[in-house]
């Protein structure tokens, strides 16, 4: 399967709420670029929700499909953590977490009940975020001396390269995210500069 050039996500964090018989769902939706990036967005809302009885979450990562996860957090099986995945998949959108806060409101819901306010709750966070369009990155690390700098940064500029870091001395490195689409064009005429070095990173 070749993977694309483009993938669907969010820009902005977003949180909607749903009420079904007194319990309350509190749907948190917010970009992520790794698990690590969920995992401090997941203790966050636990210390602003300790009285919650569950945080039941799903994200996926990355346009090759294998980097998700999903959790029911004490939920019955299945009623939580796969309607909140099938929302952010509904939506075809990757690098996207959805953590559901649930406060218990006295009345069991059911498996049916469940399963409609985790993937009703996840839909309307998603509904008040704007869903963007982004190009697919590969990283490189580029050193060169500084004289060079302006025809490097042309380059960068002209082929919509995301510079993510740079340090400045006699030597520059710049890490840099090279549209996927365009890259055979970007190292060809970076390598066509005198004294610069080109890495794949990532």
């Amino acid at each position: 399967m070749k993977e694309p050039d483009f993938y669907t996500t969010i820009e902005k964090p977003s949180s909607a709420e749903f009420k079904d018989r007194g319990s309350k769902f509190i749907a948190f939706a917010f970009p992520i670029e790794t698990a690590d990036d969920f995992k401090k967005e997941l203790q966050v809302l636990k210390k602003e929700h300790p009285k919650a009885v569950h945080h039941c979450f799903a994200y996926r990562i990355g346009t090759d499909g294998n980097n998700f996860r999903s959790s029911d957090d004490g939920e019955p099986s299945g009623t939580a953590g796969k309607p909140i995945l099938g929302q952010i998949d509904s939506k075809e959108l990757v690098n996207v977490a959805i953590i559901v806060v649930r406060y218990w409101g006295g009345t069991l819901l059911g498996v049916p009940g469940l399963i409609n306010a985790y993937k009703v709750s996840a839909a309307m966070a998603l509904q008040v975020t704007p869903i963007v369009q982004k190009q697919v990155e590969l990283l490189y690390s580029i050193e060169f001396d500084y004289t060079q700098m302006n025809d490097v940064m042309m380059i960068l500029k002209q082929f919509n390269c995301n510079v993510l870091a740079q340090e400045m001395q006699l030597f520059c490195l710049i890490k840099t995210g090279i549209p996927k689409n365009r890259l055979d064009e970007v190292l060809y005429r970076l390598n066509d500069l005198q004294n610069v070095s080109v890495k794949k990173t990532g």
